[in-house]
């Protein structure tokens, strides 16, 4: 299993010097989100500061892009870490593509299935050498002259992971991508009732093998290394999966445990702003579903015991205070057997 640790980078500067305590503390790879800051500019900075780790988007939204933009970040980032940027893609919602980045929407699904597949065709016109010609129900490529070819291309194409939640987004990511990202708002039940057995039909419809493709998590986790630690831990994860699940396209996770209208009931607290008292409504049943509760020691089998033989990657979101206690939880993380191991 590998291991993944977050950036977080919202302030530039301090990207090197995290950049370089997380490669000591043993991690695979390192993770950015486009939430309020760019999601690429600190993995540059982030190559340069580290020799090992793979550098994720975790994820880039892909809808306020279009494929020539996406295929010239990922190929600059992989050329300039020497093959570690991994494009994790996300499609976001409607209304922050319409509303937040004034860009299309519709058909979601199929859209992203078309990206990534114009992506790889505009890859291949700078790697392979082939003519640039796609042509799409949504993208259009079809110009590719010597000027705007890149030269420096010692290095392949990167990896692309697909996050999805939904079955047919799940499809997607098993046909077009390299691999998925699942959403941390996700239970052991959903993950091996709904998302596997679609990731399985996206399998079969592309050809491909399970060792083909990897599945990554960002898992919740309520730990600490002292009661006041496990307390704050405890409150911070209630409070995001309560912002989580007032989200109405996530609904089909709750649905599948009987708690569908948790979803209709956050979502009115969102309205009238009453973000303090949306925690309260998850309740120990539902924190349990949805994030590994333990003490430090334990993190690993419980990880284990949901996920062991289903997932690839596993983004720690634990962060003991103790650099040791940490070296020691990702290294036992690191002993889980993957799903590509299961085969």
């Amino acid at each position: 299993m590998k291991v993944d640790g977050g950036l977080f980078a919202g302030d530039l500067a301090r990207v090197p010097e995290r950049t370089r305590a997380q490669e000591d503390l043993g991690y695979d790879g390192l993770i950015t989100a486009e939430v309020s800051s760019d999601p690429f500019l600190p993995l540059v900075l982030a190559a340069e500061h580290s020799e090992r780790l793979d550098l994720i988007t975790s994820i880039a939204v892909a809808f306020a892009r279009n494929p020539m933009t996406l295929a010239q970040l990922g190929h600059d980032l992989n050329q300039y870490s020497k093959g570690r940027f991994i494009l994790g893609l996300g499609s976001q919602i409607a209304a922050h593509i319409t509303k937040r980045f004034s860009m299309p929407w519709s058909h979601p699904a199929p859209r992203m299935r078309e990206l990534i597949l114009a992506m790889r065709a505009i890859w291949d016109c700078w790697y392979q050498g082939r003519a640039l010609d796609f042509r799409g129900d949504y993208y259009q490529h079809t110009l590719m002259t010597p000027m705007f070819t890149p030269q420096n291309v010692a290095t392949a194409a990167p990896r692309v992971l697909l996050a999805a939640v939904g079955p047919k987004m799940t499809e997607v990511a098993a046909e077009a991508a390299d691999g998925i990202i699942c959403h941390g708002f996700t239970t052991e039940r959903y993950l091996r009732e709904v998302t596997l057995p679609a990731l399985e039909r996206g399998l079969v419809k592309a050809g491909k093998e399970r060792n083909q493709i990897q599945v990554t998590c960002p898992v919740f986790i309520v730990t600490g290394q002292d009661e006041e630690a496990f307390a704050e831990s405890k409150q911070a994860v209630r409070a995001q999966i309560a912002f989580y699940a007032s989200t109405p396209a996530y609904r089909p996770v709750l649905e599948v445990h009987g708690w569908g209208e948790l979803q209709s009931e956050l979502r009115e607290l969102t309205k009238t702003n009453r973000w303090s008292e949306m925690a309260d409504r998850i309740d120990d049943e539902i924190l349990g579903a949805f994030a590994v509760v333990a003490e430090p020691d334990g993190v690993a089998e419980g990880l284990r015991q949901r996920f062991g033989g289903c997932l690839d990657r596993i983004v720690c979101t634990a962060s003991l205070s103790d650099s040791g206690r940490q070296r020691e939880l990702i290294e036992s993380i690191r002993k889980i057997p993957s799903g590509a191991d299961s085969i």
